[in-house]
């Protein structure tokens, strides 16, 4: 074997041809190693993470702790002049030739392929980055000693990676001085820096990150330090990284945990530490997400680092993603990700694009949740409030990285559908729920509920209320609110708090001050969280009852707002009167609903720190209030009102609380005001306007006799205030209360009793002399004390029939006299009307006379005035009852002539008799005032006028006489200035038809005078009172004449125009008027009626030809006068359809053309709306008013009438006949309306224009379905390949029109024509077409937008073809099973062409899932052998591609699955029937039969084998295990079989099999309880063992869908009837020959028996007993392999070994 030294040269002359002849790729190499090496990395310094990561890649010996270190030195020990030298120390294995081969290539790095085996590396040429810092790097390893150089070699032009042997500097003895020991590592890299790389090199040796060696699975030690004979030069900062693995805490084949410790210690500081929680879990690596970097790798390993501690960082920022070693990637999360992802080039990131990143990224959720998992539930003996730190590794912050944002939030969905969160139990016992499960409760009542645990209530049942479950109190605090928030773990529903309340004994179970502090939480919470919720409805509110027991309100019956509605209330802390208080609330037994709080509350209150902010909240939430004496006085006065032995005791409560002290004069007074009083009636009433004293004690009921102002208020006090009592211990004399009351009530008596507003019976009647002067005496005493005396009081007396006169006896005052001298002649001249009543003075004496002013304060008439006013009335009163006579009538106006000529007052006497009803008039009883004394004037006004006129037919002449005195009444005479009463007395609508000429003028002059009054006025709107040219109409029917403009009333014949030669001229003069009452008479108001009409007839289409030419005639005329349309008119007249058109119906002036020649050329291929001057209408006249129709909107002009043209295309249905020229005056239109903008192309245009008019060489078409040729299009097509429009039909000119051609949407640029040649495609079967077509869409890259167009031209040899669906295409097909079933493509067309079917037609590349699960359902119906083959070639795919989705499909879809006898015979079977050999020794009972799944056999390892066996259990194949029917025949039963009973000693020792089940069923994860337990190992105890020497055997069914059953049998050797508790054993001829067989089935047995109700833990405890059977159970053993497996006994378990063995 070669020395290192001569393997070296070797290289340099075969790979190198030094001394030989040059190699000609050494220029290509040296560049393709300089190129790489120098893109590799963007920063200079990551050959560092290169070298760490060679490192980690390579070989160790066993027991040497892997280490790596990086010394730095200011000596140039290579003598190559570098000014600081890098030395790279590692205790690998070393350097083997193979490495030293590899290190001296491009691209043949050792660990190529090698990714699944651990090998980290990334790129393959990992050592070559050191020349990033170094032009030479050195290698001494294994008896090495080479150097590399970047500069091309001398001998072979080559650089980097020619290897030249080291003679002499650096030399070992070099390397030790720096490294400090007498003995190297194995391996040394010197590395002398490149003077411009030091200072970064420097900087990065000083900032490794200590979290290096987190994921690095073989290194265990990294140290950077720095060497100078001068330690101040020194100034990389020095650090020693360390890690150990704690411990293994869960393995199983797909995830491992365990502790792992790092150290840090930088520049000889303190030594630092953190510990992580390190969770490794396997995922298979999906087929979608398989790059062809990691083609080898099988399965994706995350590792997921949860710190314990602080990270250790050295100032640096955290990275959270790692490739084995860290990126620079900043994740937010507060864990660490691991895994083998594809770096980006700088490997600063991750490449997050890349698909298998993704996949990778897509299994950390998972990896989290079962790491998560294990750490909170899965800490068995951990309390609660240990586990909730572990709740900081949740991701709650969002990332930077969008991508891992996606696993966030995946973390987030797996982690609220997992039962993770721990709720309060307030036991030992740990619960988990989900976190939508779980509510959180606030701080404040936490801490209630902790502080009510302390005081004994019961809170085990926290989680019971409203079925929610709560949060555990180590968990719900604020350190942890993100974390909660992110999890949606949201507060409990605010009706939770009243249930808990309610059933924790929260209100009467605790303490004042802890009571109070729930009254505070509810309170701070009230107005966001508890108003308005079910914590109102509980009782949780003190107060003392009406009996003096304790009770509790709640807060809804506290905050009632109707009327009985309870109150809360507490005393007033300034006064000492609670005990007053709640006696006498007693004494009224709380009749005003207020109930005090319990005094130990209220004290409670006084004392509490936070008194103001819980009085705030009862106060003004729970509505309690603060009570004085007066206050409560205030609020029981409105309660007591419905009990008069309460409104008793209230009126002696305000005596004695004012005797006592307890209530001021001023505030009983108030009280007094409104306290509710009892009367004579026993009634209770709060409401009274007087107060009577008892009748029995009065003067008033002389005068009165009875109450007569009950209604009104006023209360007759009730006996019983004149009664001595006692109440609440307080005694009241007799005499008292009614004085207490005279004082503050105001009890009182006549004439001191102020009347209300009413009257009284007593003076309707006669009084008796005593008694009317009694009444005087009141009024006096009234008037005296300056009152006002009310007025229906007042007129009860002035009515009252009680004063005695001389006249009938007795009258009211009012109608009484008292004599004056001055009044003596009226009353004589007066009495000859009327009789006088006078004061009875014999009856009275002279005492009447002293009460003058009371009599007339009470309605006795003195004067004059008051005589008149009492004849006129007494008159007016008298004709009210029958009529008044002739002579009557004339007395009257004859007094009234006496009262003037005596110069005596007479307006009041005129007054009263004016308005009465006493004047005989034609219109009936009537009074003077507004009756009319008839004469010649009024003749013409009785026309329209029923004028009351005084019947002078009954009078006779000697009514004229008092002309003056019936003025005086109100009379009318004479018409001058009075046609206000014609107006009053007009005749009804229906009479003012048809009238007179005078009367009509008569009216105008009414209107005029009266300013039109709105009566008039009203009546005649509706009267047909004008004569008119189509007789008598309403006002606002007719026109007044007009000279000038009149004309427009002769268009039509149905206007009606007033006949002035009726009326005269005089009509003229009254136009204002006529205006009024609605006539038409100005311009203005008869073209808008007459644009009605217009409009009207237009709308009817009656608009004869004379109509119109009226019209025009009449436009005509009003040219130049001042009359001009108003716009509404013109409006009318523009937009109305009055003009009959060539079209066939009548159009609008602006939808009208008037004819003309330069019309013709465009008429062809349309129909447009020309007016009809054809005889049958308007004739050749109607261009003679061409300038008046131009005037009104016609188009008169071409150029004006263009925007027609789109409007009324009518392309002839045969288009061969619209010529060239048709066309072209088509275009030009259209070119002219785009250059002004008049016209754009929209939907309905281009609908129009979608007729095949335009000629192509496809035949003609629609312009979107048409292409202009030229130059452009000539290197695809010929003008004939397409729909291209025929220039030979069109001639060139048509070249001219582009834009518009363009503007109509035909196609003319290049770029724009494939959907349109698309859709062309399917009508061609020229195959040379055809590509020329695929050809130029595929340069466009074009994509057909409908599914109908995706399809694909499949030639057929010289018989043209077919168009297929593109689903019925596929490009590849690489198993070459789907010839039958698609058209493969590239069978078919030329490579170029095949993207486009791919993208433009979707074609696609292979065939999917569905197409191979379809070729499978094929075979299944096929009576076809199926060859291996297609079988392989399908179960293949299917193993690649499998996923969840190809599951379901599978599942789903497939009916027989492949089976095999051991042949090369494949068979399909109904999957019912297929089964999966999942028991060896099953699967060899069965091996002869034809049901188990075929597999292939060819480069088919195990691991695959049972991914394949996995997928055919998904689909629906059955473990043979899990489908056979198992039967034991009973040996007990057969008589033929002999038994001997053995004892079980001499085989094993049954103690320790017990002792050993008891442990494991406590210990394992089963914690079953003792009595389970005890239960389960029962029919052991009870055994009796027996042996035979016949087979002990068990037979398996299976049965098959077809029902078939196939039955095998083998010998098992023992059998346990738990029924008959016996167990058999088989007797064995040689035993020891079948121990272990015998073991296994004895302890399979007895596992199946113990655990019949638990059989998913039979194979741990069938393991376990073997081994312990072994054993015999011998109880050193068995104590020693419980030990061994963590498993113990309890003290209930011990007791009944003892029982069961007490000998032992």
């Amino acid at each position: 074997m070669a020395t290192p030294k001569e393997h070296v040269e070797e290289i340099r002359r075969t790979k190198f041809s030094i001394g030989g002849n040059p190699n000609p790729l050494t220029e290509d190499l040296h560049h393709a190693v300089r190129n790489l090496s120098a893109e590799l990395y963007a920063k200079d310094v990551h050959f560092l993470m290169e070298l760490i990561q060679n490192a980690e890649d390579n070989h160790y010996n066993e027991g040497v702790k892997p280490a790596l270190e990086f010394v730095v030195t200011s000596d140039d020990i290579t003598a190559t002049g570098a000014p600081a030298t890098l030395l790279i120390f590692n205790n690998e294995k070393g350097f083997s030739p193979k490495n030293i081969e590899s290190i001296c290539s491009v691209g043949r790095s050792t660990k190529k392929g090698n990714r699944s085996s651990g090998y980290i590396g990334e790129k393959g040429i990992g050592f070559k980055s050191v020349f990033l810092v170094t032009a030479q790097p050195y290698i001494f390893s294994n008896g090495y000693q080479i150097r590399f150089n970047e500069k091309p070699c001398p001998h072979c032009s080559l650089g980097y990676i020619v290897p030249e042997w080291v003679e002499a500097k650096p030399t070992l003895v070099d390397i030790k001085k720096i490294y400090g020991k007498d003995s190297l590592p194995t391996t040394t890299i010197v590395l002398p820096l490149k003077p411009d790389k030091v200072k970064p090199v420097k900087q990065q040796l000083s900032s490794v990150h200590p979290e290096v060696l987190l994921f690095l699975t073989k290194i265990r030690h990294l140290s950077v330090r720095e060497v100078n004979e001068n330690a101040k030069q020194n100034t990389v900062t020095a650090v020693s990284i360390s890690s150990e693995i704690d411990f293994v805490t869960r393995k199983n084949m797909n995830a491992e945990s365990y502790t792992l410790h790092l150290s840090a210690e930088e520049n000889s500081d303190a030594e630092k530490e953190c510990s992580y929680y390190m969770w490794k879990q396997k995922f298979p690596v999906r087929p979608e997400n398989v790059v062809e970097r990691r083609t080898d790798v099988e399965e994706w390993a995350v590792t997921l680092a949860f710190p314990n501690q602080e990270r250790l960082h050295r100032g640096k920022s955290s990275p959270g993603v790692y490739a084995f070693l860290p990126t620079e990637m900043v994740t937010n999360f507060p864990f660490i990700i691991q895994a083998d992802f594809v770096l980006a080039s700088s490997r600063e990131t991750i490449l997050l694009d890349n698909k298998w990143n993704q996949g990778i990224l897509e299994c950390v959720p998972s990896a989290f949740m079962d790491a998560f998992k294990t750490l909170v539930i899965g800490s068995d003996q951990a309390p609660v409030s240990s586990l909730v730190r572990m709740f900081k590794f949740i991701p709650i912050e969002s990332s930077p990285f969008e991508k891992l944002n996606y696993v966030r939030d995946t973390i987030k969905e797996k982690l609220v559908d997992e039962s993770i969160v721990p709720i309060e139990t307030y036991t030992k016992q740990k619960h988990f729920y989900k976190p939508g499960e779980v509510n959180r409760l606030l701080p404040e009542f936490w801490n209630i509920l902790t502080k009510a645990r302390d005081e004994g209530v019961h809170l085990l049942n926290l989680s019971s209320h409203d079925g929610r479950k709560i949060l555990s109190s180590s968990f719900d605090k604020s350190e942890y609110d993100q974390v909660l928030n992110f999890l949606g773990v949201k507060s409990v529903n605010v009706n939770w708090y009243a249930k808990c309340i309610q059933s924790s004994n929260l209100v009467d179970g605790v303490s004042e001050n802890l009571y109070l502090r729930l009254l505070l939480f509810v309170a701070k919470n009230w107005s966001s969280r508890f108003k308005g919720t079910n914590i109102t409805s509980i009782p949780m509110i003190k107060y003392v009852a009406f009996d003096g027991t304790q009770s509790s309100f709640s807060l809804n019956e506290c905050t009632q707002q109707h009327a009985g509605s309870k109150r809360l209330v507490i005393a007033d802390s300034s006064q000492s009167n609670a005990c007053w208080l709640i006696n006498w609330n007693k004494e009224f037994a709380c009749a005003s609903n207020r109930f005090f709080m319990p005094e130990s509350t209220q004290n409670a209150i006084l004392r509490f720190p936070q008194k103001q902010t819980l009085m705030e909240w009862l106060s003004n939430d729970v509505y309690v209030t603060n009570l004085s004496v007066y206050d409560f006085a205030n609020v029981l006065c409105s309660s007591v009102k419905n009990n008069s032995k309460h409104a008793i005791a209230y009126a002696h409560f305000l005596y004695h609380s004012l005797s006592k002290g307890y209530l001021s004069s001023r505030e009983v007074d108030c009280l007094c005001s409104s306290m509710p009083l009892v009367d004579n009636y026993g009634c209770v009433t709060d409401k009274r306007k007087g107060v009577l004293v008892p009748a029995n004690v009065s003067k008033w009921a002389d005068l009165i006799v009875s109450n007569p102002w009950r209604h009104e208020n006023y209360v007759e006090l009730g006996k019983e205030y004149l009664n001595s009592s006692s109440y609440a211990g307080q005694y009241t004399s007799s005499g008292k209360l009614i004085d207490f009351l005279k004082t503050h009530v105001g009890a009182s008596d006549i004439p001191n009793i102020s009347p209300p507003n009413a009257g009284f019976s007593a003076v309707d009647t006669p009084l008796t002399k005593d008694n009317a002067f009694l009444l005087l005496d009141w009024i006096r005493n009234l008037k005296y004390k300056g009152k006002h005396l009310p007025e229906r009081f007042l007129k009860s007396i002035k009515d009252g029939s009680w004063l005695k006169v001389t006249v009938n006896g007795y009258r009211p005052p009012s109608k009484s006299f008292l004599i004056r001298s001055p009044l003596g002649k009226i009353l004589q001249s007066g009495s000859v009307l009327v009789d006088i009543p006078l004061i009875d003075e014999s009856f009275y004496g002279v005492k009447i006379n002293k009460y003058e002013e009371e009599l007339k304060t009470i309605g006795v008439m003195s004067s004059c005035e008051e005589a008149c006013n009492f004849i006129g009335r007494e008159l007016m009163s008298r004709a009210s009852s029958f009529t008044l006579s002739k002579n009557h009538v004339l007395l009257m106006l004859k007094f009234i002539q006496y009262l003037r000529k005596s110069l005596l007052p007479v307006d009041k006497f005129v007054i009263s008799i004016k308005d009465g009803p006493w004047l005989k008039t034609t219109r009936g009883l009537r009074s003077p005032n507004g009756s009319v004394l008839n004469d010649s004037e009024w003749n013409v006004a009785s026309q329209i006028s029923n004028i009351p006129f005084i019947d002078q037919f009954y009078f006779g002449e000697e009514i004229n006489n008092y002309k003056e005195e019936l003025k005086l009444l109100g009379v009318i005479v004479g018409l001058s200035g009075n046609y206000q009463i014609v107006i009053q007395h007009l005749k009804s609508t229906s009479t003012l038809f048809s009238l007179t000429a005078e009367a009509v003028l008569l009216i105008m002059q009414c209107i005029r005078v009266l300013n039109a009054p709105s009566k008039l006025l009203t009546s005649l709107k509706g009267a047909s009172c004008f004569k008119t040219n189509m007789g008598f109409k309403i006002p606002s029917e007719c026109f007044l004449y007009d000279p000038v403009w009149g004309c427009i009333l002769e268009v039509f014949n149905c206007l009606p125009v007033i006949d002035h030669k009726f009326y005269g001229h005089k009509i003229f003069d009254y136009k204002n008027e006529l205006r009024q009452i609605g006539v038409v008479v100005d311009f203005g108001e008869a073209i808008k009626k007459f644009g009605l009409l217009f409009k009207q007839k237009s709308s009817q289409s009656t608009f004869n030809p004379e109509n119109v030419m009226c019209f025009l005639s009449c436009c005509k005329k009003l040219k130049g006068t001042v009359y001009k349309f108003p716009s509404d008119f013109s409006t009318i007249i523009h937009n109305q359809k009055w003009l009959y058109t060539k079209v066939g119906c009548y159009t609008c002036p602006r939808k009208c053309i008037l004819y003309g020649p330069e019309w013709k050329s465009i008429s062809s291929i349309t129909y447009l709306p020309f007016i009809d001057d054809s005889d049958k209408f308007y004739g050749t006249a109607i261009h003679g008013y061409k300038e008046e129709l131009n005037n009104i909107g016609v188009v008169t002009e071409l150029k004006n009438g263009m925007r027609f043209v789109p409007e009324c295309l009518s392309f002839p249905s045969d288009p061969s006949t619209i010529s060239p020229e048709s066309v072209f005056s088509l275009l030009e239109c259209i070119q002219s309306l785009l250059q002004e903008h008049k016209i754009s192309i929209d939907d309905d245009f281009r609908k129009r224009l979608s007729r095949n008019w335009l000629k192509t060489h496809a035949g003609y078409r629609p312009p979107e379905m048409c292409l202009l040729f030229d130059s452009k299009w000539s290197s695809f097509f010929n003008p004939t390949d397409g729909p291209f429009i025929d220039e030979n039909f069109y001639r060139p000119k048509m070249s001219s029109f582009q834009k518009t051609l363009k503007a109509i949407g035909i196609t003319v640029d290049l770029e724009n024509g494939c959907a349109l040649l698309a859709s062309h495609l399917h009508s061609l079967s020229n195959t040379d077409n055809i590509l020329k077509i695929y050809r130029y869409l595929s340069g466009y890259n074009w994509k057909p937008e409908e599914k109908a167009d995706k399809k694909i031209w499949i030639p057929n040899g010289t018989d043209g073809g077919k168009w297929v669906n593109s689903e019925e295409c596929i490009i590849h097909d690489p198993d070459k099973l789907f010839s039958l079933k698609f058209y493969v493509l590239e069978d078919i067309y030329d490579r170029k062409i095949l993207p486009f079917f791919t993208f433009a037609m979707e074609v696609r590349n292979k065939p999917s899932l569905d197409d191979y699960v379809d070729v499978w359902n094929d075979w299944e119906r096929s009576s076809d052998e199926l060859s291996y083959d297609k079988c392989s070639k399908f179960w293949m795919f299917i193993k690649k591609h499998f996923s969840t989705n190809t599951e379901k499909q599978l599942s789903e879809r497939l009916i027989k699955l492949p089976v095999t006898t051991g042949s090369n015979e494949i068979f399909l079977l109904a999957k019912e029937d297929v089964f999966i050999p999942d028991n060896l020794h099953l699967k060899k009972l069965f091996e002869q039969e034809k049901i188990f799944v075929w597999y292939p056999q060819q480069n088919f390892g195990p691991l695959s084998i049972s991914k394949i066996y996995d997928i055919y259990r998904k689909i629906g194949a059955r473990n043979i295990s899990e489908s056979l029917c198992k039967v034991e025949s009973s040996v007990a039963n057969d008589n033929a079989v002999e038994l001997v009973q053995i004892d079980h000693s001499n085989i094993f020792n049954l103690k320790g099999l017990v002792k050993l089940i008891l442990g494991f069923l406590a210990c394992s994860s089963l914690k079953m309880e003792p009595e389970k337990r005890h239960e389960a190992v029962q029919g052991l105890l009870n055994l009796s063992f027996l042996e035979t020497l016949e087979p002990v055997s068990v037979s398996y069914r299976l049965s098959l869908s077809s029902g078939c059953i196939i039955t095998k049998k083998y010998d098992k050797m023992v059998r346990w009837e738990k029924q008959s508790s016996k167990f058999f054993i088989q007797k064995m001829d040689e035993p020891q020959k079948n121990a272990l067989k015998y073991a296994t089935y004895f302890s399979e047995t007895i596992s199946e028996g113990v655990l019949c109700e638990n059989h998913d833990f039979v194979p741990a405890l069938s393991e376990l007993l073997t081994l312990g059977f072994v054993l015999k159970f011998t109880n050193e053993d068995i104590d020693f392999l419980m030990e061994s497996k963590n498993l113990q006994i309890f003290c209930e378990d011990e007791k009944l070994l003892s029982s069961a063995f007490p000998s032992d």
